[in-house]
């Protein structure tokens, strides 16, 4: 017997409260296995690819995550122990930025620092900020990430969440296929391709983006010889996944640092703001259009609001689904918009034919 409109809604309902419900209550214990989906999923095209040129699904499984863990633990021996040691440096240095800074603006500007403007008030604020909590927040984010992501169990538990998913990859979401009402199951295909559409194209192009942009920033930012450079750098790349923060943050930054370093000489602190100009030129006039398109659905906007509802109600496990979870809202959304406009309640009762 067919199921009213109703009660399937009502079912699809309380699936969806359930699942918030875990989700809100397990929390961090799913974060190594959401990782995993999430490494799994970025992975199944170069597994797919593989198979085509005839790998088994098993061989081209480990040959990508001999690949991916190769990478990975490079990267923690070389890039990981500098990012901590130029972070740290940072911290202890900035007040001393804020001070030059502060003596820069000063003999430049000395109308805005009498004894009560504001801005030397909120600039002597916020030297005496850094000075006190600079590294007691640097230190805290150290060891409260480590503490609230189980880091060990995280390094352990992902890599072999992803190798059995992506494995196991085209036969679980044949599983799932099978498991749609057949009703409904050509409309939720369509919804998914699209969702997936929007996945491919923006978190796979983004991240791509997201490394080149990294790596010329902290590659040029080094060369220049600015302190800090590569973590600087590599932090703006890596934030440019969320549209205008990094440039804005990593830009920012950088400026300052140089205002600190190259006070007196400000040529260079015009080429550090080139580097981030030129940066943002080819974001946004090559690597941009090219590798993510003007068309993944996700508004800036919505992907920000995104990341901070999710993050803030769920943690580091609400940032890994907030894109996935904001593009199928945006497809579903389009969708009963559609159905909305092509529906009575849109057009209105229709006049009788003529017969």
């Amino acid at each position: 017997m067919a199921l009213s409109t109703r009660t399937q809604l009502k079912w699809w309902g309380i699936t969806a409260v359930v699942m918030i419900a875990a989700l809100w209550i397990l929390g961090g214990a799913l974060l190594p296995y959401i990782a995993g989906a999430a490494i799994a999923y970025l992975l199944d095209p170069a597994a797919d690819r593989l198979v085509k040129i005839g790998f088994s699904r098993l061989w081209a499984t480990i040959v990508i995550c001999l690949i991916s863990a190769t990478i990975f633990f490079l990267a923690m021996l070389i890039v990981l122990p500098l990012l901590v040691d130029q972070l740290v440096g940072l911290a202890r240095l900035a007040p001393n930025m804020v001070a030059n800074l502060q003596t820069y603006l000063g003999e430049k500007f000395p109308q805005f620092f009498v004894d009560d403007s504001m801005l030397r008030k909120g600039l002597i604020s916020l030297q005496n900020v850094l000075t006190d909590q600079g590294m007691v927040l640097v230190n805290g984010i150290l060891n409260s990430s480590l503490a609230v992501v189980d880091f060990v169990i995280l390094v352990v538990v992902t890599p072999v969440v992803s190798f059995y998913l992506l494995l196991d990859w085209d036969r679980l979401t044949a599983k799932i296929d099978s498991w749609l009402p057949r009703e409904h199951a050509p409309t939720i295909r369509r919804l998914a391709r699209d969702v997936d559409g929007i996945l491919a194209g923006f978190v796979r192009g983004q991240l791509t983006v997201s490394t080149i942009l990294g790596c010329f920033y902290a590659i040029s930012l080094a060369l220049i010889g600015l302190q800090f450079g590569a973590v600087i750098g590599l932090v703006a790349g890596l934030i440019s996944f969320i549209p205008f923060v990094g440039s804005t943050i990593g830009g920012g930054v950088s400026i300052g640092v140089a205002l600190f370093q190259y006070w007196n000489d400000p040529i260079w602190i015009g080429v550090v703001a080139a580097v981030f100009a030129f940066g943002q030129f080819v974001e946004g006039n090559f690597l941009t259009p090219k590798l993510v398109g003007g068309s993944v659905g996700l508004h800036p906007v919505w992907l920000m609001f995104s990341l901070s509802a999710f993050g803030s109600l769920f943690g580091f496990v609400g940032l890994l689904i907030a894109v996935p979870v904001s593009a199928s809202i945006g497809v579903l959304g389009r969708f009963l918009m559609d159905q909305y406009m092509e529906g009575s309640l849109y057009k209105g009762p229709q006049p009788p034919e003529d017969e």
